[in-house]
């Protein structure tokens, strides 16, 4: 797996454009990846939620708990579902919407220097062997395109109170043994 260097997307990766990104401050300045949590509906996996909320496409009818989401304005570099499989929403040099109201360090506002990346799943059922492996490969791609990138955390340590995803059901022990030289849970 590698970034393809003209797109900054991962090769043979799903492409799935979103509205939501922009320009960084500094396309170089990566120095973070942001792993969070989530299902549309809520504990339900394998639909097209997640998609149609990254891309501006929910139907708020489709579901009850949809009328309240909507309307947001989010996404994330890359998503990996429950099978390993993955969608690229927005290039990694851009500027992804998924952290929100978030410090690392003396730093605010996380989405100008780090990736998001989503893991289909919740706070509180174990995320699968193939995502771990997945993301892995994921990891040492990005490492290896972007050698700023030092840092791994989750949404819940950025916005802590805020979010608190990808929750206790993330093995952050097993992520820690597999993470490429230069890469840290900080």
């Amino acid at each position: 797996m590698i970034v393809d260097p003209k797109t900054e997307t991962l090769s043979g990766v799903r492409f799935v454009p979103s509205p939501f990104c922009d320009d960084r401050p500094d396309e170089r300045d990566l120095s973070l990846i942001v792993l969070h949590g989530i299902s549309l509906p809520p504990g339900e996996f394998g639909g097209d939620g997640i998609e149609a909320l990254f891309t501006s496409r929910l139907d708020p009818n489709a579901h009850p708990y949809y009328a309240g989401i909507a309307a947001l304005k989010v996404s994330a570099h890359l998503l990996i579902r429950r099978d390993g499989g993955m969608i690229q929403f927005v290039p990694f040099t851009r500027r992804a919407w998924h952290a929100g109201e978030s410090r690392f360090g003396d730093r605010t506002r996380c989405n100008d220097f780090s990736i998001g990346i989503e893991l289909e799943g919740t706070d509180t059922l174990a995320y699968t062997a193939v995502q771990y492996d997945t993301l892995d490969a994921v990891l040492h791609a990005l490492k290896q395109r972007y050698p700023s990138l030092a840092a791994v955390r989750g949404h819940e340590h950025i916005a802590p109170g805020r979010k608190t995803d990808p929750g206790p059901a993330f093995n952050w022990g097993r992520l820690a043994s597999r993470l490429p030289e230069g890469l840290a849970i900080a």
